[in-house]
């Protein structure tokens, strides 16, 4: 998880608010925020884009349920709530309007910085997750990666789950030669060991569908003691 980032408390109570700041930066999260009224709060959010907020529902002006579906409006931000209130039905309506967590009082400073790491590790896995390419072109081929289908030529060809798995490896690595062990890694994430008759009977199999002439490859050629090699000529 990146040491940069913020956390925005909206909560009244200062000794509350001191406590989970230091026990934050002891954690490692040195830039807190902190609002101790919902008006305060919104401005903190819309100047500083917070990482995540903890947020109390009883407020002065207000409660942390009106924050929270104000910044649901134009943010996904991670928001946890903290409250002395303990019903069931207080905690559904958090989680309904939008809440990420409910935190009751009195709390252990701890395990809400253990939370919150918990919840920005999340965060960050998702966003990275969501950036992350998902269609492979090269030549005439293209892989979908969320559709789980390759065309040639706009023409789509039939491929089963590691026969995927080897075409993304090549598509990502064209004009370039790649190991039996390397492929093995990549596509079965295993122990390499005896593996080359089952990359062997694969890379056999993904010819005959994406070859004119499968005893022939013009794509993916053997590199006689080295491996395999994805040829596209220049584009």
């Amino acid at each position: 998880m990146s040491n940069n980032k913020k956390v925005l408390i909206i909560d009244d109570e200062e000794d509350i608010v001191r406590l989970i700041k230091t026990v934050l930066i002891k954690e490692g999260i040195e830039n807190v925020l902190t609002a101790t009224t919902s008006k305060e709060g919104l401005v903190q959010f819309q100047n500083n884009h917070p990482d995540l907020i903890l947020l109390d529902i009883m407020l002065p002006d207000g409660e942390g349920y009106d924050v929270c579906k104000q910044i649901r409006n134009v943010s996904n931000v991670p928001i946890l709530f903290l409250s002395a209130k303990t019903e069931e039905i207080d905690k559904l309506l958090g989680f309904a309007i939008g809440g990420d967590d409910y935190i009751t009082k009195p709390f252990s400073p701890k395990e809400v910085a253990y939370r919150v790491k918990a919840h920005l590790r999340r965060a960050e896995y998702s966003q990275s997750e969501s950036l992350k390419e998902t269609k492979f072109k090269a030549g005439p081929f293209e892989l979908d990666e969320e559709k789980a289908q390759l065309t040639k030529y706009e023409q789509v060809i039939e491929l089963k789950p590691k026969e995927l798995g080897l075409m993304k490896v090549f598509l990502q690595n064209k004009n370039k030669v790649i190991s039996k062990e390397q492929l093995y890694d990549a596509v079965w994430g295993e122990d390499s060991f005896g593996m080359d008759n089952t990359v062997m009977v694969h890379i056999r199999r993904l010819r005959e569908r994406i070859e004119d002439q499968p005893s022939h490859p013009q794509y993916l050629v053997t590199v006689k003691g080295l491996g395999y090699k994805f040829v596209i000529k220049d584009e």
